[in-house]
């Protein structure tokens, strides 16, 4: 009995000096005790938490070992100042939405040529598209020393409260640049980006040039290459002098990206409402959407035209050899890297420096063709 209540004491006092060192580095990783400020005494924390001074001492220990607090003899416990480890540490952060095969290899490896070329290390994590694991992601970044971040925003049209990870990179001096997005709230930051709306512009237009009337559009709701496609879709529909329908227009979610697009379409076509093409927000729903027609009997592209975006492997090795909007992954990828450089080298870059805009274009394959009366 008393080997019991000794290890549930020890579990305690363990629970409370991790709960107290957890406090201590995120208030440091955050920005709110900066490099050089002293933290209260031993004694004030113990009273602040209610924890004896041994534990508090364990805590503060541990942080010191760690590299976040230094101690001064008869001074006190002060925030150490990182900004030199992490300028000699040579590495730099890279966090996509996804790491797999679909395009983000290739961005990745833009992004390693120049990074590598001028001796740094990528250090790389994704967050499955997750609010949740870019918090995580970022959090763990912060505790490292890296010199930079390149960042593919997750669900980049969504409020999040990660902006808190921003801020505090902001407050460590961290330079960060986005890739693919970025968020409403930091617009203003460096950013490299496909022109997505010029892009879904393409797509649609080249349908319209081949006869195409009816055209369903479907875009992701949850990141801004979403929303900005289908304002190239909608704008296309308008210079073609074609109304646009609401109800030829799918919106999906991250979460249900795999069932949504092909489902959508087959309900519309079920419901009676013509359809002669699909835009489709990237290969991958455009693939989703080609298997669900075909097991509805129709062709592709003899029945229905569709257009996907983005290039990826699937444009050419899916069902039908893909009409989609290129993406220069690799020149994003670099282009990102060689901004990020500018940004650590200290350089005083014009507000016109800072968001570099590419322009894709159209490669027209088997799936789609024109379309009479």
């Amino acid at each position: 009995m008393q080997k019991d209540e000794n290890q549930s004491k020890y579990s305690e006092n363990q629970t409370k000096y991790s709960m107290l060192k957890a406090h201590l580095k995120d208030e440091i990783l955050m920005g709110n005790i900066r490099p050089g400020e002293k933290i209260p005494s031993e004694n004030d924390l113990a009273e602040r938490f209610s924890l004896s001074r041994q534990t508090v001492r364990k805590a503060i220990s541990v942080l010191v070992n760690e590299g976040f607090l230094y101690t001064r003899q008869g001074k006190g416990t002060f925030c150490k100042d990182r900004t030199a480890g992490r300028r000699e540490s040579r590495n730099i952060g890279v966090v996509t939405t996804y790491i797999s095969e679909y395009i983000f290899p290739r961005v990745i490896q833009g992004i390693d040529k120049v990074l590598s070329e001028n001796g740094y290390s990528i250090i790389l994590k994704n967050t499955g598209n997750s609010i949740e694991k870019e918090a995580a992601c970022l959090d763990d970044l912060l505790s490292k020393d890296i010199g930079g971040l390149i960042i593919e925003p997750t669900k980049s049209a969504v409020l999040s409260d990660n902006l808190k990870y921003y801020r505090a990179l902001d407050k460590h001096g961290i330079p960060y640049v986005f890739i693919h997005g970025s968020y409403q709230m930091l617009e203003d930051k460096p950013r490299v980006l496909l022109d997505d709306e010029a892009g879904e512009y393409l797509a649609t237009e080249h349908l319209i040039k081949l006869g195409h009337r009816n055209i369903v559009g479907i875009f992701k709701v949850d990141d801004i290459q979403g929303i900005n496609r289908h304002k190239g879709y909608a704008r296309a529909l308008a210079d073609g002098g074609i109304a646009y329908d609401p109800g030829k227009v799918v919106w999906f979610h991250t979460e249900d990206r795999d069932t949504k697009p092909g489902a959508a379409v087959r309900d519309i076509i079920a419901g009676g409402v013509r359809i002669d093409a699909v835009a489709a927000y990237n290969d991958e729903a455009a693939v989703k959407v080609i298997l669900q027609l075909k097991e509805m009997g129709l062709r592709v592209p003899e029945d229905i035209s569709v257009v996907g975006f983005d290039d990826s492997y699937l444009a050419l090795n899916g069902p039908v050899r893909l009409t989609t909007v290129a993406h220069p992954k690799e020149k994003l990828g670099e282009a990102a890297a060689e901004l990020l450089l500018e940004l650590m080298s200290g350089a005083d870059l014009p507000d016109d420096a800072v968001e570099k805009v590419i322009v894709p274009g159209l490669i027209e394959r088997d799936s789609s063709i024109p379309r009479n009366g």
